[in-house]
């Protein structure tokens, strides 16, 4: 880290700033609540870093923007929220398919449908599981305080560059909305190769960037390679970890929630309950062979999401067979407090 620097900041504002931060030169997006304050940061930062804004006319314009930009070996970001997310997927399959980088942000809200503008986590099975049409993944990074919106934004340019993939950012409006100090650094990206890019043929054989193989064998050879590329991946793997050494049963959450419940087990802690918290900060790879070697010294596991139940799905698929999996979901249109997660904490606690 060089010239750290200290600021109050707003998650979305962070994230504008950590893609800045990252060399992020191109910005495609279309207005959606609630994650307005990326691109109003963006209109007027990006030009002055010699970068590029586009308000999209769509969300489906947007994504093939960024595509294209991608193509050429440029940093580029688009962001959403939900059903803007929604009508990106085609876009983001046509990038996995191409092997073109891009970063994709959706700070989400409730759904399904237009649902509403509070904080969800509804949209982990969409943004883990490909979410398009076909036989791919993005790696998914999940930020729970400010600070790691701005810096897991700048880890998502380089990953996506390194894997040539596109990388999504899965937050909440409540990450995007919320102020904390945050400290600013500088970063000189990683040099990845970039002999696939388009630059034009003139003295060279040309290059193909395709995801349509009609050939007998050629997408099935290509679909494996993906697969390969998807496994290589797990070395990204990030967590966090909080009070397990001694603990006899972890809490598992991710984003926004996790922050929350952290309260809830020190209170839990202070009247004598071992309790713990396992936090995912890549969604996929998920770390399911770190959770794997937890669950030989713990047997009892309680997840927590907002929502009516995705991540548990992976949870049960990491641990041993013997283990217990216990879980609280709160659906969108309202936040729980620490007091509400800590009493079910002490009703699943025994």
């Amino acid at each position: 880290m060089s010239n750290p620097k200290m600021e109050l900041v707003n998650g979305n504002e962070a994230i504008a700033r950590g893609a800045i931060a990252a060399g992020c030169k191109f910005y495609f997006g279309y207005p959606i609540t609630p994650q307005n304050e990326i691109p109003e940061y963006l209109s007027k930062h990006l030009p002055e870093v010699g970068g590029t804004f586009i308000q999209a006319e769509s969300e489906i314009a947007s994504i093939n923007m960024l595509l294209g930009v991608g193509a050429t070996g440029g940093r580029a970001m688009t962001s959403s929220s939900s059903p803007g997310i929604s009508l990106k997927q085609e876009g983001i399959s046509y990038l996995a398919g191409c092997e073109i980088p891009g970063v994709v942000v959706n700070m989400s809200r409730s759904g399904p449908g237009l649902g509403g503008i509070s904080p969800s986590q509804g949209d982990y099975f969409q943004a883990t599981r490909g979410g398009g049409h076909g036989d791919y993944r993005t790696i998914v990074l999940a930020p729970y305080s400010v600070q790691e919106n701005y810096d897991l934004t700048i880890l998502a340019f380089d990953l996506a560059e390194k894997y040539r993939n596109p990388v999504v950012i899965l937050g909440d409006a409540l990450l995007g909305q919320m102020k904390e100090p945050i400290v600013l650094r500088t970063h000189k990206p990683e040099k990845f190769d970039k002999s696939w890019i388009l630059t034009g043929a003139k003295g060279r054989k040309p290059r193909f960037l395709k995801s349509l193989y009609l050939n007998e064998g050629d997408l099935t050879e290509h679909n494996w390679k993906l697969f390969q590329k998807y496994q290589q991946m797990k070395a990204e793997i990030l967590y966090d970890t909080y009070q397990i050494e001694d603990a006899d049963m972890i809490v598992v959450s991710f984003g926004s929630v996790a922050r929350i419940i952290k309260s809830s087990i020190k209170m839990a802690r202070d009247q004598g309950m071992k309790v713990g918290l396992f936090r995912p900060k890549t969604l996929y790879p998920y770390p399911e062979e770190s959770l794997k070697e937890l669950s030989q010294k713990v047997a009892h596991f309680f997840v927590v999401e907002l929502n009516t139940g995705q991540m548990v799905e992976d949870v049960k698929l990491s641990v041993d067979k013997g283990s217990r999996v216990d879980f609280y979901g709160r659906p969108p249109g309202s936040i729980p407090t620490p007091n509400e997660l800590f009493e079910e904490i002490k009703k699943v606690y025994r």
